[in-house]
């Protein structure tokens, strides 16, 4: 029996199952081909006529270099292709325009708490986090996803240890918004009770954390929810790879993030190989074979696709039209 004969339910039936499924995540330890397999799937959807967008939060892009045409400066249309569009996330326009956010905030808080000093100090500190830019990166996605403004989004995220953090931030934002409106809303009421006036202030911060915690909270939702998210995680036949995506597809899961399943990418294919393999090849094929029992093993169920290793690199249109083929069979 071929390996894709082994496949239970594949990409295009698990996409028949879902019919509503809405946002496309993929993931995987990097070099493992998740950026064209992102790429593809956006190109699939595209072909069905759906209005789809393919987006990378991956600080180091590499989309436009997959597709042959620059896509940082915005929603982009493919050339040649209906219904698809792409975009690398610009990360130093999210940061500074975090940065203004978080300035103008701390500004109010300030100004609330009648402390004169300069909100510069503040920004520095707070923007100097190692997780702020994931965060900047994360608000970004999460405004394209509540934008609805395609049929389909599909994510070219970062190296999976980033993109669990990425993902995991719904969650951590809740808890984190919770925490400063009970202590916000504590401070107000001291306020209050020792103003003479014993009038009541607008206060911008309290009403920014209520509507940001109204956001997070639509955010988690599309997040959570299995009928409009998956996440694939994408590994090659061999240890690490694999290794990596077992861990991480069990945090996803605690997380409640639903995951679409596993795609193995970069098989080597022994019929196309012929009769005289060197040996160099056919130890790679052993130990291929090798690895592929774990994937059944530790899959059973979940691989929705094998690709082959093609003979040519994975990039612009027509290739990824090769790949979507191998993908969605």
């Amino acid at each position: 029996m071929s390996a894709e004969a082994a496949v239970t339910t594949s990409m295009r039936d698990y996409l028949r199952e879902h019919p509503s499924l809405k946002f496309f995540f993929f993931g995987g330890k990097g070099g493992v081909g998740k950026t064209a397999l992102a790429g593809a799937t956006a190109l699939w959807l595209a072909g069905q006529g759906r209005r789809t967008l393919l987006a990378s939060t991956n600080p180091v892009h590499s989309l436009s270099g997959l597709l042959g045409q620059d896509v940082s400066g915005g929603h982009t249309n493919i050339t040649g292709v209906p219904n698809f569009w792409a975009y690398e996330i610009d990360t130093r326009e999210t940061i500074e325009r975090s940065k203004k956010d978080i300035r103008d905030k701390i500004q109010w808080f300030l100004k609330f708490a009648d402390i004169s000093t300069k909100a510069d100090d503040f920004v520095e500190s707070a923007t100097m986090n190692p997780a702020f830019e994931e965060s900047a990166m994360f608000e970004n996605m999460v405004d394209m996803m509540l934008k609805n403004e395609y049929d389909t989004y599909v994510f070219d995220t970062a190296p999976t240890a980033n993109a669990r953090r990425l993902l995991g931030m719904s969650k951590v934002y809740s808890l984190w918004v919770d925490k400063m409106l009970k202590s916000r809303e504590e401070a107000r009421t001291l306020r209050e009770m020792l103003s003479f006036t014993k009038k009541k202030e607008d206060d911008p911060l309290l009403q920014y954390l209520l509507q940001f915690r109204t956001r997070m909270g639509q955010a988690r939702l599309l997040l959570t929810d299995a009928q409009q998210t998956a996440f694939f995680f994408v590994t090659l036949p061999e240890a690490l790879p694999i290794a990596v995506i077992t861990r991480f597809i069990g945090w996803f899961h605690d997380f409640g993030i639903p995951v679409g399943g596993v795609i193995v990418n970069m098989l080597l294919d022994r019929q196309a190989l012929g009769k005289d393999v060197p040996e160099f090849v056919l130890n790679r094929m052993q130990m291929q074979d090798e690895h592929m029992k774990t994937v059944w093993e530790k899959f059973d169920g979940q691989v929705r696709a094998i690709l082959p290793l093609f003979d040519q690199e994975v990039r612009g249109v027509p290739m990824l039209r090769q790949a979507a083929d191998a993908l969605f069979r």
